[in-house]
């Protein structure tokens, strides 16, 4: 029998997230804008990279819901939605969160419920180096997210995560719209929430992410304005 030289582990190269991160940023920015064709090549050369990880990065990115790929054309980034989209969208949200608040409320562990808190608790600050706040919006952006993705994990139903994070894909693409001076105001809701979530109080959770989501489509809505 022949000894074999034990196989060495490989080693996961960052290229590829770093690739899908920039792509990412500059969608969700708007340097990209929405609508905009992607040209592949040019964002190879834009970033000194092959077009091989531009594409998985953009395959990756087609499942986030960020970017479309059509026959003949190629990728483009995901238009924004309309008013109505945009309406239909929260309706959804809110039959789909505050379920899985009452379902965090019901089932999540101890672990869990400790992290909401601590998400919910989380806070971002300004940075002068920062002046036009894009640093900061993508930094709010990611923490609420994160949030409402802690939420739907602890509900206990893989389903109802996956629904969720792909209504928000959508809700990203708005960020540069969102009023910032209530970040305030968004993360009180996010605490009244977190709170019931850890008293294991299923109505007050579900009320409470019902009137985040209420107020949370307000906030947006002058933007269609």
């Amino acid at each position: 029998m022949v000894n074999q030289q034990p196989v060495r582990p490989l080693r996961r190269s960052t290229l590829g997230e770093d690739v899908y991160e920039t792509l990412k940023v500059l969608v969700l920015e708007h340097t990209l804008t929405p609508g905009d064709r992607i040209n592949i090549d040019a964002l190879a050369r834009d970033l000194a990279v092959s077009p091989t990880p531009i594409r998985e990065a953009l395959a990756r990115l087609e499942a986030d819901g960020l970017v479309r790929k059509r026959p003949l054309v190629g990728y483009t980034v995901s238009p924004l939605l309309t008013r109505a989209e945009f309406t239909h969208m929260f309706e959804m949200r809110s039959l789909l969160e505050t379920a899985a608040a009452r379902y965090a409320a019901e089932r999540a562990s101890d672990r869990l419920r400790a992290a909401i808190c601590a998400e919910a608790a989380t806070t971002v600050d300004t940075d002068d180096g920062d002046p036009e706040g894009w640093h900061w919006h993508a930094a709010f952006t990611t923490l609420d997210a994160r949030f409402h993705e802690l939420v739907a994990t602890a509900a206990g139903n893989p389903l109802l995560a996956d629904g969720i994070a792909r209504l928000h894909a959508h809700l990203h693409l708005h960020r540069r719209y969102f009023p910032y001076a209530e970040t305030g105001t968004t993360g009180a809701e996010h605490q009244r929430i977190a709170d019931a979530i850890r008293a294991g109080t299923p109505d007050a959770a579900e009320a409470a992410m019902r009137d985040h989501l209420d107020r949370a489509r307000d906030r947006h809505l002058p933007a269609f304005e």
